[in-house]
């Protein structure tokens, strides 16, 4: 029934916002960070935790283990877009959905066909040259031995995420945050909601409907006008399907 009436609520708005986190991937076999298969429970092999890892500080004083990490935990090459990005892609096609905004860093939402997408995190598909600014793309960084340096001036190419230490974007942070004032639906996907700064943007939203898709309870529940826990991607995917 939940279902049902999330569909309804998508029929009946043309400025709706989707906020999402890393429970929106996990349907395209990427790993999250908290559950139990989630990367903060699987560091095996590392000296570190990844807390660490992920650190600007980190970066710069161990960049060779740093890439080691990012290379093997961080980038999953063959993953697909799941039927709630291609979900949300659609609804942006048909006017509905007026911005993406996202904690993940895989570019999923892209390669499905979503086009005004808000990346708080960054994405692994830009990297630039930390010297001369070079731009280079993800096989760049894959195909690369060791630490990925500039074909240009020989420097170190950083991955464009925000690392643990690091502030958000500011030109990013103001963009999802006027998308998410001036929409009448927000859709929260895939999240805990207890990764700040990014969770706190939901407190900018003065619509009617939120709608909270998480396996999970979060701390948000009570605020919303629906909570399904179950898979965001899923769901997405059925409730566009009966539009």
């Amino acid at each position: 029934m939940d279902v049902k009436q999330l569909s309804e609520i998508l029929k009946g708005s043309n400025n709706i916002v989707f906020f999402g986190g890393a429970g929106m991937s996990t349907e395209s076999g990427i790993a999250d960070f908290r559950s139990e298969n989630g990367l903060y429970k699987t560091a095996l092999g590392f000296e570190y935790p990844p807390e660490t890892m992920l650190s600007h500080s980190f970066f710069v004083s161990h960049t060779a283990e740093f890439f080691k990490y990012y290379k093997e935990k961080m980038i999953f090459k063959n993953a697909s877009p799941n039927p709630g990005h291609k979900a949300l892609a659609i609804l942006e096609e048909k006017g509905k959905l007026k911005a993406v905004i996202t904690q993940n860093i895989d570019g999923l939402h892209q390669l499905a066909g979503s086009k005004k997408v808000y990346e708080l995190h960054g994405s692994i598909h830009r990297n630039f040259c930390m010297n001369c600014n070079k731009f280079y793309g993800l096989e760049y960084i894959v195909g690369s031995e060791d630490i990925p340096l500039c074909t240009v001036c020989g420097s170190i190419i950083k991955p464009d995420v925000v690392l643990y230490e690091e502030a958000l974007e500011d030109s990013v942070v103001n963009g999802a945050v006027s998308a998410i004032k001036q929409a009448d639906v927000m859709i929260i996907g895939g999240t805990s909601l207890v990764v700040y700064p990014a969770a706190g943007l939901i407190t900018y939203f003065q619509g009617s409907k939120l709608v909270l898709i998480n396996k999970s309870p979060t701390p948000y529940d009570s605020k919303a006008d629906i909570v399904i826990n179950d898979s965001a991607g899923k769901i997405l995917g059925t409730a566009v399907e009966m539009l």
